[in-house]
């Protein structure tokens, strides 16, 4: 098996998650199941038998504890981490911090699905998974990519909307099917990619 290993795992559950608050780059820590969910994660891998050579993750607190936690389960703390604001979660501009239901009273359900689930409309202030995509893929291409193709075992830890992007290159995936692609927290995602970055494998430790 090709030592070309890619693992994506999304933050364990913040504190506004648990509130059905929008988030983006608002920065709330883990709730105490949030902090379990990256211990848990970190087990899976050790459980796997997967080692990291380095590892990128944002520059919002719960994807860096989340991290942090996983890596101390898996007793490799002292890998190199690269933190970059690319890696960050949608910005849910207007909405940020707001209740869902709340967001539904004010402008109605409709449109706020659309907000939410649309691929190019962002809500007021912020950015459409487009955008996210737009900021997120370059940093993919020529940051995370090459590590990995090098041979070196890469750990990123981040944000459901950011590693969407992600995922749908990896994949090869529509934007209509990277609307409806679930990550639940603190689920590490295996990819083994071939030498043209493909996937030659993936397995979800859901």
């Amino acid at each position: 098996m090709s030592d070309r290993l890619l693992v994506l795992v999304r933050h364990g559950q913040s504190e506004w998650n648990l509130k059905n608050l929008f988030t983006g780059w608002k920065d709330p820590g883990l709730t105490e199941l949030g902090v379990k969910e990256a211990v848990a994660a970190g087990r899976k891998l050790k459980e796997q038998g997967l080692t990291f050579d380095v590892a990128f993750t944002s520059v919002l607190t719960r994807a860096q504890h989340t991290l942090d936690l996983a890596l101390e389960e898996m007793g490799q703390t002292g890998i190199p981490i690269t933190r970059h604001l690319a890696l960050n979660e949608r910005d849910y501009g207007d909405l940020s911090g707001l209740n869902k239901d709340d967001a539904r009273a004010k402008w109605g359900e409709e449109q706020v699905l659309i907000w939410r689930r649309s691929y190019d409309v962002p809500p007021p202030g912020g950015e459409s998974l487009k955008d996210t995509l737009a900021r997120t893929l370059p940093y993919y291409v020529q940051e995370i990519l090459p590590s990995v193709l090098r041979g070196q075992r890469t750990l990123v830890a981040a944000h459901g909307n950011s590693l969407r992007a992600l995922i749908m290159v990896l994949e090869k995936l529509t934007p209509d099917q990277i609307l409806k692609r679930e990550l639940g927290t603190g689920a590490p995602v295996v990819y083994r990619l071939n030498a043209d970055a493909t996937v030659a494998s993936v397995v979800d430790l859901a």
